[in-house]
């Protein structure tokens, strides 16, 4: 049987099932919620939307990036500059390496395989995440749009664990911020055309800061 089209991998990659180890990250999210920043809906979106300008774009600059096949050891470089936390580092590669096995199981292919061998502890999941998106026939939009969306969804589903948020309302969120995610994907994807150099490098220090303290917890429902 063929290939699956690039609409179906498309959604198969996105799909919250596809098991690439990411229902055990909030995002920050369980932090925030600790610290009473997140108490309902509209805390919830606010937060989403800080992510998706901030990290969610830098995310979605590697992926698009990688799926058109820039070097990804440069890419692997630029991510670990975007990303000062320690604890979000290792987050990266742990989320990156659980990724790889289900992109390789997916779809098979050297580029993978060769990416897979350099990085055996993990790439950092946004340049894994564009690879894979590479090997299913994507480009570097598609790979782009589903960082943007990672970033938010993620979040949306801790929430929903972490306060008994009506899922409905969670959901709804997602769908307020579509066209944002449009819009960080198209910005992510143009910026990747102009190489390594022009990748953004937006960031969120309290996310970071917030990743620090929340690895030092005793007792955590999400890993990250």
């Amino acid at each position: 049987m063929a290939r699956l089209t690039t609409r179906s991998a498309l959604l198969v990659l996105a799909d919250g099932r596809f098991p690439a180890g990411g229902h055990a990250h909030s995002g920050g999210a369980e932090a925030a919620v600790k610290a009473g920043r997140i108490r309902d809906a509209a805390d919830l979106e606010a937060f989403c939307l800080g992510r998706l300008h901030t990290v969610g774009l830098t995310a979605a600059g590697l992926a698009a990036a990688a799926a058109l096949g820039l070097d990804p050891y440069e890419l692997d470089a630029a991510a670990d500059a975007r990303t000062p936390s320690p604890a979000l580092r290792t987050a990266a590669r742990r989320l990156g390496r659980q990724l790889m096995r289900a992109a390789r199981a997916a779809w098979p292919d050297p580029e993978l395989d060769a990416l897979a061998a350099a990085f055996p502890g993990g790439a950092h999941q946004p340049v894994v995440l564009g690879a894979a998106a590479r090997a299913a026939g994507l480009g570097p939009e598609d790979a782009a749009h589903c960082a943007a969306y990672e970033t938010v969804g993620g979040p949306a589903t801790a929430v929903v664990r972490l306060l008994g948020l009506d899922p409905y309302r969670a959901t709804a969120v997602l769908a307020r911020l579509a066209p944002v995610m449009d819009e960080v994907a198209a910005r992510a994807a143009t910026a990747a055309h102009g190489g390594v150099d022009a990748l953004p490098a937006a960031s969120a220090p309290l996310l970071d800061i917030t990743a620090e303290q929340h690895a030092a917890w005793p007792v955590r429902l999400f890993a990250s």
